[in-house]
């Protein structure tokens, strides 16, 4: 897709900041070299937040004692493995209520700022807006969305939502105090492989190891910390810090994404981890485990009868809508040479609508391929259904070409 006028692409981005950081006096590297490295560095972190596959537990504990010390805490004596997010979130409210005292603000957080005001300084207050853009704002968007969902998913197991349901008055109580703890206990933890776009800036600022203009990394204890926490990073999942005790959990063993990064499978579990804990999806929205299970054998009746609507909308999605409106006996709304304008009435929904039009190229075989675009539910005319598609207006909609 072209970019419109005065729209700035993030190496052109890059190229300005470079120059403007030599004006200012700020140590760079070529722009050519930073996009170069940049475009390295995001796709190593964009692997390493997607990997799955069981952790080198010795390195990630010689890494997490490195963390500690360069924290200025004792080692921890104590480190235990877990299958999952949700397996290890576990123990932490079982720490918690004993009364371990979480060490994530020294070990983490404070390291954490120490080494993104050095990124920031090296890059300078005009590179690092375009360097973020390059890499933690590439990653971040599909990389936090799944650790949300991770999150919410191990929340609703731990403590499941006392709004959801109808809870008696005092049961309602203890579930909302049981709901608030398990929410302190996943804050306690580090994320890990989802921390992805952090580091990636990080490294591209050269903060992680040496810069692309051969000036050192990060200096001093923060340094250390940082560095030893993207060595835990690099091949592993959460992980809680305690004064005594980490919890660290496994990578998932599958994860399946669509072409947007969302999860998506409908044949078994988006994500999944060794202990069994899992999350199906649909295109990114949560179904259960037993929706996906009947659907190689949705029928018309079924998606009729379906009462969630955004379950209904995958039933039909899945089933296909040129089958569905040929199986349902749908009459066309409106024809014109456009194409024909489809209607599926759905209960307690709004309808879905469809232009279908011909392609007016013909495929090798001679053939001539149909196609089906949704519209609008107000679309009156499948003329105007195909003007929508284009940004466009019924009566602005006058193509010389047809393709």
């Amino acid at each position: 897709m072209g970019m419109g006028t005065g729209q700035v692409t993030p190496a052109v981005a890059v190229a300005d900041a470079a120059a403007s950081a030599e004006v200012t006096g700020v140590v760079t590297a070529s722009a050519e070299v930073t996009g170069v490295v940049t475009a390295e560095v995001t796709a190593r972190w964009r692997a390493t937040a997607a990997a799955t596959g069981p952790a080198d537990r010795a390195g990630v504990e010689h890494a997490v004692r490195a963390a500690y010390r360069a924290a200025g805490l004792a080692e921890p004596s104590d480190i235990r493995w877990f299958g999952s997010p949700l397996a290890a979130a576990e123990a932490a409210l079982e720490l918690r209520a004993a009364g371990a005292s979480t060490v994530r603000e020294a070990v983490r957080t404070l390291p954490w700022e120490a080494v993104r005001r050095q990124a920031v300084d090296r890059t300078g207050a005009v590179g690092w807006p375009p360097l973020w853009a390059l890499t933690g704002g590439e990653l971040g968007p599909v990389t936090n969305a799944l650790a949300d969902r991770i999150r919410g998913a191990v929340l609703d197991r731990l403590a499941p939502d006392p709004a959801v349901g109808d809870l008696p008055p005092g049961d309602a109580g203890v579930a909302r105090e049981r709901r608030t703890t398990a929410r302190l206990a996943l804050l306690d933890a580090v994320r890990g492989q989802h921390d992805a776009p952090w580091f990636a800036a990080f490294e591209a600022a050269g903060v992680l190891g040496a810069a692309p203009d051969g000036a050192p990394g990060a200096v001093g204890a923060e340094g250390e910390g940082i560095a030893a926490l993207a060595e835990v990073a690099r091949t592993t999942g959460w992980w809680w810090p305690y004064a005594d005790t980490v919890l660290i959990s496994e990578r998932p063993t599958a994860l399946h994404r669509d072409e947007a990064g969302r999860l998506d499978r409908a044949d078994g579990p988006a994500l999944e981890y060794s202990d069994g804990f899992a999350l199906h999806a649909w295109r990114g929205m949560p179904v259960p485990a037993e929706f996906l299970a009947g659907l190689g054998t949705v029928t018309v009746e079924r998606i009729r009868t379906e009462e969630n609507a955004e379950l209904r909308r995958v039933l039909l999605e899945h089933y296909g809508y040129e089958r569905y409106l040929a199986d349902s006996g749908a009459e066309p709304l409106h024809r014109d040479a456009t194409g024909v304008l489809w209607r599926i009435q759905l209960p307690d929904d709004e309808p879905v609508v469809m232009v279908e039009v011909v392609n007016s190229t013909a495929e090798p075989d001679g053939t001539f391929r149909t196609y089906w675009l949704r519209v609008p539910p107000d679309t009156r005319t499948a003329r105007a259904g195909v003007a929508w598609t284009f940004g466009t207006t019924e009566a602005e909609y006058h193509p010389q070409r047809e393709t």
